[in-house]
């Protein structure tokens, strides 16, 4: 396995990106300002994460996915663990995700403690009802982490 920064046509990996957040509108507002890692394997995209640097000292995990095919095989963390280590010491790593018990137990799992909420976030800035294990996700609940 091999993990790339990548800083061109970042789009090519947008069937991956989608798999984390699913409208594409939302993914062009962090896209090209953040730093792409990709996780190939054998080749292929298995893994793919966008880190932005929101202030000084504050970084931000804007998407994390792992191909269907690959999920539960510790390549999520592996993302993880080498972005954490990537940034090592520069202050904190922020993530924000949806009210979803299985998505927040893993960024917990990984060392991650909650933040703040963002209050109806889902329900201002998409353009349609996003749902995750048959629930509406309504607010962004941010977690961090010391660096």
């Amino acid at each position: 396995m091999e993990l790339c920064l990548i800083t061109r046509d970042k789009k090519r990996f947008l069937p991956l990106l989608l798999e984390a957040d699913e409208q594409e509108s939302m993914i062009d507002r962090y896209l090209e300002r953040g730093e792409l890692f990709v996780l190939f394997q054998e080749g292929e995209a298995a893994a793919v994460a966008v880190v932005t640097r929101e202030a000084e000292g504050v970084y931000e995990l804007k998407n994390l996915a792992v191909a269907e095919k690959l999920r539960r095989k510790g390549l999520g963390r592996g993302m993880v663990e080498a972005l954490l280590a990537r940034c090592k010491g520069r202050g904190v790593m922020l993530v924000g995700t949806g009210d979803s018990p299985a998505t927040l137990g893993f960024y917990k799992a990984c060392g991650f403690e909650f933040s703040h909420v963002e209050k109806d976030f889902f329900v201002i800035n998409y353009d349609h009802p996003v749902m995750e294990n048959g629930k509406r996700l309504t607010d962004m609940i941010y977690l961090r982490k010391t660096l």
